[in-house]
């Protein structure tokens, strides 16, 4: 068995998915004062973010490390407190947040047409 979290790839990604929270975050509340290239920039991090969120759930999903299975099931508590249905397939919450982020770049774009 493989200490999941000891692996370099694993932490520099999980810093990474940190980063990214906080400089999405800290946009968040000024994003319809931003102009048309921050809000876009904005919007690629909230891409970049929710494509490296979902690497790191397959990655949580396909190990056996007990601290894994552990955060995995953590996560999908979470989407429980947010309001899904338990057992809601992570993989679609996905689809559905991309969604949204389409949906979020399509407004931006369309602004200035």
């Amino acid at each position: 068995m493989t200490d999941f979290f000891d692996s370099d790839i694993v932490r520099e990604e999980i810093e990474e998915i940190n980063e990214l929270q906080k400089s999405v975050y800290g946009n968040v509340m000024e994003f319809a004062s931003l102009d048309r290239d921050e809000q876009l920039e904005h919007v690629d991090k909230l891409t970049e973010l929710l494509e490296k969120q979902r690497i790191m759930y397959t990655r949580l999903s396909l190990s056996e490390d007990p601290k894994a299975v552990e955060m995995k099931k953590n996560i999908e508590q979470s989407v429980v407190i947010m309001g899904f249905p338990a057992g809601t397939d992570i993989g679609v919450l996905f689809d559905g947040m991309q969604k949204t982020i389409n949906n979020l770049k399509d407004n931006v774009d369309s602004v200035d047409t």
